[in-house]
């Protein structure tokens, strides 16, 4: 006889009133004597088989004490459906093969600490909170690139390996390069500016790193970043594509991942708000919101976490605040002709406390200026010839931002820490497995 074709659970829509076959793994089992009850998951999905007593060979009833907790398992049976279980339908089992027994798992159905998890994030990940943020993660992942695809940017890949620094040089990681310094990748940003020159709209996407010593809910010591450059911008036209493009993400995910949201018990209300427009205020509208809030804090400064959760919590929507002091940001940020002390700087900070997800703003196109900000740094000088010959051979107005990939999934999914937005974190001290 036949075996059954084999389908994924998140197919088994398609195949109602059919035997099929699940290839996956024991997530969960109960019996009530007559009847047992398996959650099987395949990657794709979760589904209960039903398991009668006088429906199955005796053998096949019985196995049901070898299954333990992600035991690799294949279930056949007939779909039907059933609007009580995960998913919509189940598997009225006709056979159970055990294929291999996982004994004594780690993470058991009790509440684990954060300490016992992460060094068994390769097991964690299995755990169906995990599961819901990967497929959010992914899926954003693809939203990004149609995103800009859509609307005719050329995806140009930065290196991760660069013989200078982006955003300052105390959180550099440092490395032998036949002899000489190099460093793994702050930004992609610099590189995307000379890309800009070339065909106009450019985006890259990979990880980036940051050597700071820090071990707020918010900081990844490796992070994945989405930084698109745009010839011909200004700081107004770049505010404008980071609000379209947020948008976007969030709506891309009520579209097509709200059994995710629901696993993670998700107040999807709150993402339904994040429409046109975003309120935008100055540097000091932000300073008279902290201050009325009562926290201690010196104007010209730059906002920490404690600072970005009391202005956003201002706010239902994603905020940018805008025109930051010179003096705080990078030395590539042009500043504003009328305002010099002021950079054309903008950061767009998420609601519900959750802090900054874009930073960016427009860049300095005069050579003489730039030459004079990287002196004024104490940058090397030798360094940043290549990044000056874009101010030698045809320099135009650009601008552009980067938009972290890990705090903008903490956020949407409503996940308090950034570590749980990365397959596997890097953190402060922290880097198995």
């Amino acid at each position: 006889m036949s075996r059954p074709k084999p389908v994924y659970i998140e197919d088994l829509k398609h195949h109602v009133g059919q035997e099929v076959e699940i290839r996956g793994w024991l997530y969960n089992k109960r019996s009530s004597g007559k009847i047992h009850f398996l959650i099987v998951r395949d990657g794709s999905g979760f589904v209960q088989g039903v398991v009668l007593k006088n429906q199955v060979p005796e053998e096949v009833f019985d196995l049901y004490d070898e299954l333990t907790l992600e035991s690799s398992v294949i279930l056949r049976g007939v779909v039907r459906e059933e609007p009580r279980a995960p998913g919509g339908y189940e598997l009225q089992v006709t056979d159970v093969q055990l294929v291999h027994q996982a004994k004594d798992y780690p993470i058991t159905k009790k509440e684990h600490g954060i300490g016992f998890l992460l060094p068994r994030r390769h097991l964690w990940l299995r755990s169906r909170k995990q599961w819901a943020l990967m497929r959010i993660r992914s899926e954003l992942e693809k939203a990004i690139a149609d995103f800009f695809e859509d609307r005719k940017f050329v995806r140009i890949d930065a290196p991760i390996l660069t013989p200078a620094a982006v955003e300052g040089t105390t959180t550099l990681f440092e490395t032998d390069y036949f002899g000489e310094k190099a460093y793994l990748s702050q930004s992609g940003q610099l590189y995307m500016e000379a890309a800009a020159m070339a065909h106009g709209k450019v985006y890259c996407f990979g990880p980036t790193f940051r050597a700071e010593k820090s071990k707020t809910r918010r900081h990844l010591m490796e992070f994945w970043m989405v930084e698109p450059e745009v010839a011909y911008a200004t700081l107004e036209d770049i505010m404008d594509l980071a609000e379209d493009f947020v948008v976007y993400l969030v709506e891309r995910i009520l579209e097509r991942r709200r059994e995710e949201l629901k696993i993670l018990e998700r107040d999807t209300s709150k993402l339904e708000k994040v429409k046109k427009p975003f309120p935008r205020i100055y540097y000091s509208e932000a300073v008279n919101i902290i201050q009325a809030a009562g926290l201690p804090f010196k104007p010209g400064e730059d906002f920490g976490g404690d600072e970005e959760t009391v202005i956003s919590e201002s706010f239902e929507k994603p905020v940018m605040v805008h025109h930051y002091p010179a003096r705080i940001k990078a030395f590539y940020m042009k500043r504003d002709p009328k305002e010099p002390d002021l950079s054309l700087s903008v950061d767009m900070l998420a609601p519900e406390g959750y802090g900054e997800i874009i930073g960016g703003g427009q860049r300095e196109d005069d050579y003489e200026t730039l030459v004079q900000r990287i002196r004024e740094y104490n940058l090397p000088l030798e360094s940043y010839e290549w990044y000056l010959d874009l101010r030698r051979y045809g320099s135009v107005p650009h601008a552009g931002f980067g938009l972290g990939l890990e705090r903008t999934i903490a956020w949407i999914a409503g996940v308090r820490h950034v570590r749980e937005a990365i397959p596997f974190p890097r953190l402060l001290e922290k880097i198995y497995p």
